[in-house]
């Protein structure tokens, strides 16, 4: 059957096939298996360094697995990434952001190499520059925005063409009080849309906005359960990660 948007919406929107991840002689990654449907919110939490960023550029298209496959909606990432990365919105731990342009003048940017239409080019940057709460910046020069602000205009540049996927990587780092129940707000709102994942060494925010854990140690993925049967509410995936990754 020929790929179309149509005939991906039938599909996981993430499907990861024994996907191994080695620098050198050292693994950093895999295998692991694992699919995501198309809506909700789904976390990949682990400590620093167990793999959680390799998989997440694997799935972003940036990265090429040693081996196994990546899809998204239903297309293989290594064999022709253009297409799925435009249906993929990513937020890195550092997101890569140009100073010198203004707020909007870098989502209409980002939503052009994303393939966003002509005439649909002004409703999308709006519609990221309200969800990500940046209107009042949204003229500035990035370079002069604190580092919260420019944690939302990563976040903006990661939505404004309505990804199938959105990545985040570490998504509230450097963010104030006010502005991480902002961003956990919008999280589960996009949840409600689309596929979400969000990637995090912090259990609070797993625990907060997530339906699904998948837990990442020494490159394995070692639990993939959802968020209730962690007994996320009660503190035990606390006591699980302790227990798994020991």
């Amino acid at each position: 059957m020929k790929w179309t948007p149509e005939t991906a919406r039938d599909l996981p929107v993430v499907e990861v096939e024994e996907v191994e991840r080695r620098f050198g002689a050292k693994r950093a990654l895999g295998p692991v298996s694992f699919s995501i449907a198309r809506k909700g919110i789904v976390g990949i939490l682990g400590l620093n360094g167990a793999g959680k960023t390799t998989l997440l550029r694997i799935m972003a298209g940036d990265l090429r697995p040693t081996s196994g496959v990546a899809r998204i909606d239903g297309l293989d990432l290594a064999r022709d990434a253009f297409t799925p990365k435009r249906r993929i919105g990513y937020l890195p731990e550092s997101p890569p952001l140009y100073r010198d342009m203004g707020v909007r003048s870098f989502l209409r940017f980002v939503a052009t190499i994303k393939g966003v239409a002509k005439e649909d080019m002004s409703a999308a940057v709006e519609t990221a520059v309200e969800r990500a709460g940046i209107g009042e910046v949204a003229e500035r020069p990035i370079g002069q925005l604190s580092h919260g602000y420019r944690q939302r205009v990563g976040l903006a540049q990661a939505i404004v063409h309505s990804p199938s996927l959105t990545i985040l990587d570490e998504p509230t780092n450097g963010l104030d009080p006010v502005q991480i129940v902002a961003m956990r707000e919008l999280i589960r709102e996009l949840g409600r849309e689309s596929a979400i994942v969000v990637s995090s060494h912090v259990l609070g925010e797993v625990s907060k906005t997530c339906d699904r854990v998948i837990v990442i140690h020494r490159g394995r993925l070692v639990a993939d359960r959802s968020a209730d049967d962690f007994g996320v509410a009660g503190g035990e995936l606390e006591r699980l990660l302790v227990e798994l990754v020991e």
